[in-house]
């Protein structure tokens, strides 16, 4: 299976921690979705197996209307084998969510939300310069029930000013309404944002870490009793209910980026998009593809799997390891290991100890070895070193 990303570059206004790439001008909104079109038409050699996810980020997708999505959507199931039952997300802001737009959405083949509320508190908000309002929040996920089952909500915790009762709260509104997924971020200071500039020139407390490190433990604790379960670092759904678009990244399937400023990855290469909307569109006008390509070398790859493995419960497996990269980078990986198992930041454990529900095969399979033994090992990060996980990853990188 295969996913594909369609980038929608355009919001409202700016949020002060927003790094991607996107624009506050509508205006070329039209000639950029043909583009878009254009661009579906001239990569569908690049996918030869059946597309099982798609997924509309931003920027803010839904700024888009019904006609625009259904263009987009119609123009990938005419160049792509489709595998059903498919997933189609699409990010929101919850100041689009009308009722009226809510609907018109149920009748597209969108049949997944993720909702980007961040906070339900006013002050959140306003400190990360978001376009809705607390109350916007709410009510649009009263609305948005009666129209999707499959909804994931963002939070994000870490804010300055956000103290562990108000983040509680956030926790235990979004269980209220029964939504089945959920992603938590902690607020980081990317360069070159407005947040950053703020807390350089003092308008903004600087963000900590311990206080993000404290709400993180305070949302495992809650998302534990109220069963969902923490599939992937900043991810929780309920049982039937993760992200088939976020786990297929974090187990290195492969996925079609477009739009300006979307990323591809094939397994061995990763490509990216230009991040600017007028030379994308006129390069793909000319029939160009405005793209740089990198080929990944087997360290590469073997870095790239540990930075994704370890951050989900399926952890990595040594098996695959060995099959894959070679005993070379299995004994490398487990003489590099052999601190963090013995500090409890990291634990090795039989395949079926993490889940006797998933097939061994979906995790530790290689093109070099089709299914394996559910008493096949993998390493996972224990739960004292979860919020150390890139950290500890990156420990066991190999350098060439």
């Amino acid at each position: 299976m295969a996913g594909i990303y369609i980038h929608i570059p355009f919001c409202k206004q700016a949020c002060h921690y927003c790094d991607f790439h996107f624009s506050t001008s509508m205006k070329r909104k039209n000639e950029l979705l043909a583009a878009i079109c254009s661009e579906i038409e001239l990569r569908k050699s690049e996918i030869s197996v059946p597309i099982k996810t798609i997924y509309f980020g931003g920027g803010t997708p839904s700024l888009l209307n019904k006609e625009e999505i259904d263009l987009l959507i119609a123009e990938v199931y005419k160049n792509f084998d489709i595998e059903d039952p498919i997933e189609i997300s699409l990010e929101a802001n919850p100041d689009d969510l009308t009722k009226d737009k809510l609907y018109q959405l149920s009748k597209t083949k969108i049949n997944r939300l993720s909702i980007g509320v961040q906070s339900f508190f006013e002050e959140d908000l306003t400190l990360m310069n978001r376009a809705h309002k607390a109350l916007e929040a709410k009510e649009c996920l009263k609305m948005a029930i009666q129209y999707f089952e499959n909804i994931s909500v963002d939070l994000i915790y870490g804010i300055p000013g956000l103290d562990d009762k108000r983040w509680e709260e956030n926790l235990d509104t979004i269980v209220a309404f029964g939504i089945p997924h959920i992603s938590c971020y902690a607020l980081t200071v990317e360069p070159k944002t407005a947040l950053k500039k703020l807390i350089e020139n003092g308008k903004i407390p600087a963000v900590s870490e311990r206080d993000s490190h404290r709400q993180y433990l305070i949302l495992l604790d809650k998302m534990k009793k109220e069963g969902y379960v923490n599939y992937e670092f900043s991810n929780f759904g309920k049982e039937g209910c993760f992200s088939e678009n976020n786990t297929a990244y974090w187990q290195g399937k492969s996925y079609l980026g477009l739009g300006p400023s979307a990323h591809s990855f094939d397994g061995s290469i990763r490509s990216w998009n230009v991040s600017n909307n007028i030379q994308y569109t006129t390069q793909i006008q000319k029939g160009k593809l405005p793209i740089e390509r990198e080929t990944l070398s087997k360290t590469d790859q073997y870095n790239e799997y540990l930075m994704t493995g370890l951050r989900t419960m399926w952890g990595v497996s040594l098996n695959k390891v060995e099959n894959y990269f070679g005993i070379k980078y299995l004994d490398y990986l487990l003489q590099q290991a052999e601190s963090s198992i013995n500090d409890g930041l990291l634990e090795m454990v039989f395949v079926n100890a993490v889940n006797p529900s998933i097939k061994s095969e979906e995790l530790t399979s290689s093109p070099k070895k089709e299914g394996t033994s559910p008493n096949d090992k993998i390493l996972i990060i224990s739960e004292k070193g979860k919020f150390l996980s890139d950290g500890i990853a990156s420990n066991l990188f190999m350098v060439e």
